[in-house]
Formats: C-alpha cells, structure tokens, sequence
C-alpha cells in the first residue's frame, strides 16, 4: 500500500474510536485542528503501537489536518530520522500544548541531537515550539547541565509570560537535577541572571518546594534500581500525558 492507502486504513481504526464529547471540550480549552474525532491520547497511543516505524509515512500524517494522525505521526516517526535538518519540519506543526507535549514525549525525547534541538528550539518566541523542546529534553539521557542551562535562559528570555515554559523548565531542572547533584549549586547563579518576568516567578514558586525532595528520590530510586526519572514520577510534570481521559 502507499502511504494514503496507508492513512486510510489507520484513519479508519482510529474513527471507531471517536468521541464528540471530548472533541468538543478540546475545541473550547483552544486545542483546535481542522479535524478532530476526540479519540484519547491513550487510544491513539495503543492503536499506533503495532505500526512500524516509518519515518516518511509519519512525515506524511504529520502534514495532515486531522488530530488524531498528526498524534500517531509522533509514535510511528523514528526518533533516530530527526536531524538540524528535520527540526524545522517537526516545530512547524506545533499548534497547541497537547501536540508540542506528545512530540516532545513521543519522538523528541528520544532523539540523539537533543542539545542541539535545546539550542534552536529555546530561542523561539513560539512558547510551544521552546516548550516541547524543554519537556523532550527532560526525558533525554543525552541532555547535558551546560547546554539545558543555556536553554533556560534563552525561553525565559523570549518568553517572558509563559505559564508553558515555566512548566517546562521546571521539569527540566528537576531531571538534571536527579543525575547532576551540582545543578542545585548552580542554580541560584541561574535564577540571577534570569531577569524579573512572570516567567521566573512561577519557576521559582515550584523549584522552592519541589527540590527540597530531590536527593530523597536520588535515594529512592537507586535502592529501587529503577531508571524511572524523577519527572517520570509524577511528581514533577504539571500535566500528566498519560491521563487516558486526554
């Protein structure tokens, strides 16, 4: 089959699982797509589970105008296609929280170049383009103290009134902070150069409350042996991507 054959035939599982209650109350928190059949992120999640990676196919739903594909898209790209040079084609279909947080989550986080996507992605004046590079950063075992530092500072400078990125480099503070014990130095040098904006303030209300449990979990999860991250826990996301109700 080629790829529209292809769509046809996940489109048309993924309608059966259709919602108009959720579609509608997705329309009026401001999540709009041309199409949305209000099927959860959970369903989606299982029914794209037994398609293959295939980048160009998930290239190809991502351009679509339907929810539901463009959020398969996430799950059937491989994360190992996703170069500087795919960045742009990736960041350009980020229209709401919902699609920046299961890129980042989905595809993004498992990326090789994660600084690098930290680096452009930061400096973008779109809070959900920053944003979902801030989340898939915090899911990245490659996402290095420097660079992730650097990243703050630059979307909290261009995004000085964002509830979003405030979100978003707190989750991504608190996974450096669980593998880096020197991140809890150097964060009030940090937190000083961010100048005086909304932003910061929301930043520094939760890191205030939410590090103080930092080394407790460092403990918890190395007696447990578990690679489970901090953010993973629950403890640190605002919103949690596997709500099946989403």
């Amino acid at each position: 089959m080629d790829n529209t054959q292809r769509m046809i035939e996940l489109l048309g599982r993924l309608r059966k699982q259709m919602n108009g209650a959720v579609s509608e109350s997705m329309a009026t928190n401001g999540e709009q797509y041309g199409l949305n059949y209000g099927v959860s992120v959970a369903t989606v999640r299982e029914i794209v589970a037994s398609v293959a990676k295939d980048y160009e196919f998930a290239k190809y739903l991502y351009r679509q105008q339907v929810r539901e594909l463009k959020l398969a898209a996430c799950h059937i790209a491989d994360p190992k296609s996703v170069d500087t040079h795919e960045f742009p084609f990736w960041s350009r279909g980020i229209r709401n929280a919902e699609l920046a947080e299961e890129l980042a989550f989905a595809l993004l986080s498992k990326i090789y170049d994660i600084n690098s996507l930290m680096g452009i992605w930061t400096t973008e004046s779109n809070e959900l383009v920053a944003y979902a590079a801030l989340m898939a950063a915090s899911r990245n075992e490659r996402t290095t103290t420097e660079v992730a530092f650097i990243a703050v500072e630059n979307a909290v400078r261009a995004n000085p009134q964002s509830a979003y990125i405030a979100d978003g480099v707190v989750a991504l503070v608190c996974y450096i902070a669980s593998r880096d014990k020197s991140v809890k130095v150097g964060l009030p040098h940090l937190m000083e150069r961010l100048a005086p904006c909304p932003t910061k303030a929301k930043i520094e209300e939760e890191l205030a409350w939410r590090l103080e449990y930092i080394d407790e979990l460092i403990e918890f999860n190395a007696i447990n042996s578990r690679s489970t991250t901090l953010c993973d826990g629950g403890i640190f996301f605002c919103r949690s991507l596997d709500d099946p109700s989403r």
